[in-house]
């Protein structure tokens, strides 16, 4: 059986669905070890995983919180310390990882398509590596807004311009980040590169996107596979609902792990639904208080809590409030609950443009009012076409493979080419 290092950004939504993987792989007779810095270890729950950390000179524990604070609010001149966080992880990881990777003795890398260091230094080393999309493809195609971009999908001329020249302007946004990459590459004698979807691998690139719930691509290669959510197995059953009898009709909000302590969201989303006579559950990831609690819940609030049983949540909501991340979008299909996306930052935009452009729910400005959102919840949970055009949608969810198809593709890529190098050598 194979020892596959995991390299991933230090991100809760990101380890959990390759801890998912991690976990299936474990279960077919494989060893798998995470590598990153020290703080990252608590995102993984799994002791049976292994966890090796680097980076204890420039990422030392306690380092990372600063971080995930300036990834939780990147508007402004923020975004540009960001970007410089990023890059130094990836330098980080690009100098550490080959004498670490060698030493392990590992047969394969999973790469993360979020963090470059997984498939430069893979390659750099000649270990076989497949690529893991846990947010939107990197993959980039003409005719696609980047994943990153909040466009609708058009294929006039005037579409096809802003998607080119809004790619410029992110490729010069990210230089700093691109100049590592060229660095390493160059360093480890490949390729001249700069950006993540130059990082990629040749044998495998496994995506939890669905094609039906994606913009039309036409160029992805042949070695893209779209598994579905990287989840650990759950019963299909009905769950009970995670909270106590409310009022029906009821609206689920959630901004995920980073943007849970958005008061002031919340609070117009708790004001919009009392007026409306709703009943609003919130779950805010440990982001808020218990003062910033009771405000909501006098404000209007139904329910406030800080974690929740998101599968029963969805079940039993009517309508789902989201930051509009892929794994809360794609859990949102899959139970079928309507969507209002108000995105904040990353893939989220592009994510909330697929939902609109497939009628799975609409968008707004997390800047909205009141009164500008009692209308786009009025709009959603009166229009019933929302929930019926996620059929073809959650078919394809239901038929994708999840982990299990994922295991296959990694041990078909892994361990027959490692099986060859080793041959070759």
């Amino acid at each position: 059986m194979g020892h596959f290092a995991v390299i991933a950004p230090p991100l809760y939504s990101h380890f959990h669905a390759l801890q998912a993987l991690a976990q299936t792989l474990l279960a077919r007779g494989h060893r798998i070890t995470f590598i990153q810095q020290a703080d990252a270890r608590t995102l993984l729950s799994d002791e049976r995983i292994e966890f090796v950390t680097v980076g204890q000179q420039t990422h030392p524990a306690g380092s990372l919180a600063p971080v995930l604070h300036r990834l939780a609010s990147p508007g402004g001149l923020s975004l540009f310390r960001v970007i410089k966080d990023l890059a130094d992880c990836t330098d980080m990881l690009c100098r550490e990882l080959p004498e670490l990777l060698k030493a392990l003795k590992v047969d394969g890398v999973i790469a993360d398509e979020m963090e470059a260091a997984g498939g430069l230094v893979a390659e750099a080393l000649h270990l076989p590596f497949v690529s893991v999309a846990c947010a939107l493809p990197v993959n980039r195609e003409a005719g696609i807004p980047l994943a990153v971009m909040p466009f609708r999908f058009a294929q006039n001329e005037k579409a096809l311009k802003r998607f080119q020249a809004s790619s410029d302007i992110y490729d010069r946004i990210m230089h700093r980040h691109g100049e590592v990459i060229l660095k390493h590459a160059r360093a480890f004698g490949l390729t001249e590169r700069r950006g993540l979807h130059q990082c990629l691998s040749p044998l495998a690139q496994i995506s939890q996107m669905v094609p039906a719930f994606d913009f039309p691509r036409q160029q992805l290669p042949d070695c893209y596979h779209a598994v579905g959510p990287l989840r650990e197995p759950v019963s299909v059953a009905l769950l009970n609902a995670p909270w106590p009898a409310l009022r029906q009709p009821v609206v689920y909000a959630s901004l995920g792990t980073l943007q849970g302590h958005r008061f002031r969201l919340f609070l117009h989303l708790a004001q919009a639904c009392r007026n409306l006579r709703l009943s609003l559950v919130i779950a805010h990831c440990g982001g808020l208080n218990m003062q910033q609690t009771h405000q909501l819940e006098l404000a209007g609030a139904a329910w406030v809590t800080d974690f929740v049983d998101q599968r029963a949540a969805l079940q039993h909501a009517q309508l789902f409030i989201t930051h509009a991340g892929l794994n809360s979008a794609l859990e949102a299909l899959a139970c079928g609950t309507p969507m209002l996306a108000l995105p904040i930052a990353f893939d989220q935009p592009g994510v909330a443009a697929r939902i609109e452009w497939h009628g799975v729910g609409c968008r707004a400005s997390r800047f909205s009012g009141v009164h500008r959102l009692e209308r786009h919840l009025q709009k959603v949970l009166a229009d019933g076409s929302y929930t019926l055009r996620m059929s073809a949608i959650q078919a394809q969810l239901q038929r994708a493979g999840g982990c299990q198809r994922a295991a296959e593709i990694v041990e078909q890529a892994l361990c027959q080419q490692h099986v060859v190098l080793a041959e070759a050598t």
